[in-house]
């Protein structure tokens, strides 16, 4: 009995590996850069039907190599569709933003404040700031949802005791017409960009306009650890101005990139689920400690939700100030 049950486990795990494969493949092909979507669709389709034939209702052993070499041309073809700077981009990710720096003095060009009167009317506006990295003292860290649950959009702000918050948050760049598509994502659909920002933009559209449930947590974090990870943030800006990548829901996402460049920035811990299910992340943090933990987790969070005070607060001189006014104090 256990002889067969182990048989029906390999049988079960190599049927679940075709199956796979043959998915992956043919959303490669449907989501490619061939021009034509009906071309791509009736490629995806054929690739499809010929597979499951091969694999399951072929006597022919060859038609099995020939879906290997198949799968294998789509997969070299698949990784040389390179990421591209010059597309129609929308509005919001059409400028890449860069930094200089010169020791302690970072200048960043490309800085986004946009005023919104809705969440597609807007009056354009980028700037430059000038920041000192020694006048960096802490860092906080947002979660805003699409809708509540498992999976949302996570970003940071860097503080600064002379200076208003800077806010990065790592994106998809779509083109016009295109908005965020998860299973497209994974298929080199959108490049990477890196939104610097004033928070009263990047804040305020998402609880504002786009109607987002919107979290702020001051973290524990050194100001040494702080100015370390806003230093690696400037130096992917800088590659990402002039090398483009593409963005991917696993490998090249927000919290992927926060988790990597905050190890790289003197981080422990071990990869964990909620790093991918980021809409966890701040029970995550929480947990590791990284939150006020005088405060059952619960409480914390619902004192964290900002989106009446970011409202309260639009358009405001002092909008980082006011989002910040009820919430927990720190805790270290």
């Amino acid at each position: 009995m256990l002889r067969r049950l182990l048989g029906w486990l390999i049988v079960g795990i190599w049927f679940l590996c075709r199956i796979l494969l043959i998915t992956w493949v043919t959303l490669a092909i449907y989501y490619s850069n061939l021009p034509w979507p009906e071309l791509r669709l009736g490629l995806a389709a054929a690739f499809a039907a010929f597979a499951i034939w091969a694999l399951w209702f072929s006597r022919r052993r060859r038609m099995s190599a020939v879906f290997v070499v198949l799968f294998l041309g789509v997969v070299a073809w698949w990784i040389f569709i390179p990421p591209l700077q010059n597309r129609n981009w929308r509005t919001e990710v059409a400028l890449m933003p860069r930094a200089v720096i010169d020791g302690d003095r970072v200048r960043i060009t490309g800085v986004r404040d946009f005023d919104y009167r809705s969440r597609n009317d807007f009056t354009v506006r980028y700037k430059e700031r000038e920041i000192l990295l020694s006048h960096v003292t802490g860092l906080d860290f947002y979660v805003s949802y699409f809708m509540e649950g498992p999976v949302g959009h996570t970003f940071v702000s860097f503080i600064f005791d002379n200076a208003p918050p800077l806010s990065i948050s790592i994106e998809t760049r779509p083109e016009v017409g295109e908005g965020f598509a998860p299973i497209a994502s994974m298929f080199k659909q959108f490049e990477l960009i890196y939104v610097v920002g004033e928070e009263r933009d990047l804040v305020g559209v998402r609880a504002n306009h786009r109607n987002e449930p919107i979290y702020l947590y001051r973290l524990n974090t050194t100001a040494d650890d702080a100015r370390r990870l806003l230093l690696l943030y400037l130096e992917r800006i800088n590659v990402l101005a002039d090398h483009p990548e593409s963005y991917h829901l696993l490998t090249n996402s927000c919290t992927i990139n926060i988790v990597r460049y905050a190890n790289a920035a003197g981080r422990t811990g071990r990869l964990d689920i909620r790093h991918v299910l980021n809409g966890l992340a701040d029970s995550y943090l929480y947990r590791s400690g990284r939150m006020n933990s005088t405060l059952p987790f619960d409480e914390l969070r619902q004192r964290s939700l900002i989106n009446d005070a970011v409202q309260a607060a639009d358009g405001a001189s002092d909008f980082p100030e006011r989002i910040r006014a009820s919430l927990p104090a720190m805790s270290r």
